[in-house]
């Protein structure tokens, strides 16, 4: 009893090591977490001055906007998301560590959404007011960009660890993932859709729900046999 206690002890400390390690590393080199950022404000203020002065339809396609501007910036960042591990050998070590890999991962993982799903989380009231929604839906639209960025860190860690060895594998990672964010960006948009419209809500935010789940719990499991296998390449 008391060595699964000390087991799980030196297991959390290992998570938070990680954790504060990689965002440590994120903050020391700043465009980590203003590149996403930058990059989505920028493609929304593109499109609002692309519609103009046609503020229902902007409103009318702010889902879709909103929703693809953040899969491209979370695609932007994931690149280097085990990449420096890699090129310092590591990886390799946390591979061949006895603690457990799967909290490992689930920490680094973590880390990455802190620095680009949180910040665009946090811009939502400008996200809302470049794109006319109105702030009346301000809390369901902050909820769906909370699950749906937490959904595309998951989904995009397991493109991310099958590249890791790769000189340049962005474009191959966009290839891997896209198949995989398919039923994220399709309830993702139906939720933000049924916000702004003012319909009911549970039918899509309990898919969004079960995918963030399913990908909490899953995706560390073939991100590990990614890594394992990009490791022993």
């Amino acid at each position: 009893m008391l060595v699964s206690a000390n087991e799980h002890f030196s297991s959390y400390r290992v998570f938070t090591a990680i954790l504060f390690r990689d965002l440590t590393v994120y903050f020391r080199y700043r465009g980590s977490w203003i590149n996403p950022l930058f990059f989505i404000l920028v493609v929304i203020t593109l499109f609002s001055l692309g519609f103009g002065a046609d503020s229902q339809a902007l409103r009318v396609y702010s889902p879709s906007i909103i929703w693809v501007t953040a899969l491209l910036a979370v695609l932007l960042s994931l690149d280097s998301l085990f990449k420096t591990d890699f090129d310092d050998g590591s990886l390799e070590q946390l591979i061949l560590s006895s603690q457990s890999l799967y909290l490992s991962v689930l920490a680094k993982i973590l880390a990455h959404w802190f620095v680009t799903g949180l910040p665009i989380v946090l811009a939502t009231p400008l996200i809302s007011l470049m794109l006319g929604v109105s702030f009346e839906v301000l809390p369901e639209v902050s909820l769906g960009l909370l699950l749906g960025t937490g959904i595309l860190s998951f989904i995009g860690a397991i493109g991310a660890s099958l590249t890791v060895s790769l000189a340049s594998g962005g474009l191959l990672l966009s290839l891997l993932s896209m198949p995989l964010y398919v039923p994220a960006m399709i309830f993702g948009v139906q939720y933000l859709q049924d916000a702004i419209a003012g319909w009911p809500l549970m039918p899509s935010l309990s898919m969004l729900i079960g995918l963030l789940l399913a990908a909490v719990v899953l995706s560390p499991l073939a991100i590990m046999a990614g890594l394992k296998l990009s490791v022993e390449a």
